[in-house]
């Protein structure tokens, strides 16, 4: 609650002041409320033209906006209105630095007028900007609660970009393509071998394929294409080069999830390790400070405790790729206590057991856990959960392949995340998308692969930076 200060209650000499940290979504919001897109003042662009990323530098108006935040929220407060403002700019602003904002009365002048010295340094104490702003004061208290004001949402996908720039600085991938005859999975793969993250095998119809090509007006000159019409036998093609030592990781194109699982998981000539496999989606939600990772939403349709064991661990394995340090898991069941009558609940219940007794390992699990409380630190604190993952879940274990497949859908659809699909448990990864993804969700199931193989071969992430505090 802002409570404000009226004209009399001012007295020169009265001083406030605030903390910000200047971060890429406040240069993204202000260039949409300004108008002012100026690239200097934008993340992930190229505004000197060397082919890099450059870092931004906040527009000075945005400096001398967080100054109306200490008028219209402190001194005065609510109903002050600005008359005069001037500025001198000092040093320019980066993502990530602490800047300091106070103001300090110096008159009162007739008319309800106050002057005051304004003055935006760093924690260190070097000076951003000074000036001078005279404002009229309320002249009666005013009290107002802000917590209602709608929340903004920064369309943005930090993480999946982040992670394509470090899977790029990795070797390429051999991948073996099944099927990629219509446009928008030969668009990923030809995005994916410009980013040089693969060195592609397309397997499949070969007139199918060169269409799709002609109608995204690319040439397939320099491509590998084995010509098989049907697609089981394609998927098998693609299988066989991984016993042959050609290719490192597969990747799906428009065919049926079954015709190419069915030849990765066939007892004799397939791809099967001791444990099961399961499929992950890695979801870009914006406003997340990580990925968030969902399992199994596409091929264990209801897992008894055992295979939930594997979806578990394989969950965990991908988080660990991607640079999540001990990635805190919830297991999601309809509610956060044990009940018998709900399977879900027992089931997570012993994953947890069994991650504390060293049988799952890798992350911090927890269940059974709502998803609201799984994933919201005041739902959890409202229903009086204590735990590491409460509130913080980074991976999210569903109870069947239904409940995954409508959670991940639902945070494609109405919060705007974008999804990346891998497949583990293989010999090697397996890139699985939907039939209807576009090329951009292909490309970042492609750097999962990549940055997974590496840390397979590895056993040690190549993406630690790129998770966002």
């Amino acid at each position: 609650m802002a409570t404000n200060r009226t004209y009399d209650q001012i007295s020169v000499g009265d001083k406030a002041e605030i903390k910000r940290v200047c971060s890429e979504n406040d240069l993204l919001v202000f260039a949409h409320a300004s108008g002012n897109r100026n690239p200097l003042h934008l993340p992930d662009t190229d505004w000197t033209g060397d082919g890099k990323i450059d870092k931004p530098v906040a527009p000075s108006m945005w400096v001398g906006a967080l100054v109306s935040a200490v008028l219209g929220n402190i001194l005065p407060g609510p109903g002050t209105i600005y008359r005069t403002q001037t500025f001198n700019f000092h040093d320019r602003v980066s993502v990530g630095d602490v800047l300091i904002v106070s103001v300090k009365v110096t008159g009162k002048k007739p008319d309800g007028i106050v002057a005051m010295d304004v003055l935006v340094t760093r924690e260190d104490g070097t000076s951003v900007a000074d000036g001078v702003a005279e404002v009229t004061a309320p002249t009666r208290t005013i009290e107002y609660d802000s917590s209602d004001l709608p929340a903004v949402l920064v369309e943005r996908h930090r993480h999946f970009n982040r992670l394509i720039e470090v899977a790029k600085t990795l070797p390429s991938l051999p991948t073996a393509i099944v099927a990629p005859d219509d446009p928008n999975s030969l668009e990923g793969a030809v995005m994916a071998t410009n980013e040089g993250l693969i060195r592609p095998i397309l397997i499949g119809a070969a007139t199918r394929i060169q269409a799709a090509a002609s109608e995204i007006g690319v040439s397939l000159d320099g491509y590998q294409l084995i010509d098989i019409e049907d697609e089981s036998e394609a998927a098998a093609k693609a299988v066989a080069l991984v016993h042959e030592g050609k290719v490192q990781a597969l990747m799906k194109g428009h065919l049926h999830t079954d015709d190419l699982l069915h030849h990765v998981v066939k007892r004799d000539g397939g791809l099967r390790t001791k444990r099961r496999i399961s499929h992950v989606f890695v979801m870009d939600v914006p406003g997340r400070k990580t990925p968030v990772v969902i399992s199994d939403a596409a091929i264990n349709i209801a897992p008894d405790l055992n295979t939930k064991v594997d979806i578990t661990q394989n969950a965990i394995n991908a988080a660990l790729a991607l640079g999540l340090e001990q990635p805190k898991v919830g297991i999601l069941s309809a509610v956060e206590t044990v009940n018998p009558a709900i399977p879900s609940s027992l089931d997570a219940a012993i994953l947890s057991k069994m991650a504390e007794r060293g049988q799952i390992r890798g992350g911090i699990v927890d269940g059974p856990l709502a998803m609201d409380n799984a994933i919201n630190v005041q739902a959890a604190r409202t229903k009086g959960i204590t735990s590491l993952v409460a509130g913080h879940a980074e991976v999210l274990v569903v109870p069947n392949l239904e409940s995954g497949n409508m959670l991940a859908k639902e945070l494609t659809f109405l919060t705007h995340a974008e999804a990346a699909g891998l497949v583990i448990g293989a010999k090697v990864p397996v890139m699985l998308t939907s039939r209807a993804d576009d090329g951009r969700a292909r490309l970042a199931s492609c750097a999962l692969a990549l940055l997974y193989d590496h840390w397979q071969t590895n056993g040690a992430p190549a993406a630690v930076h790129v998770v966002e505090g």
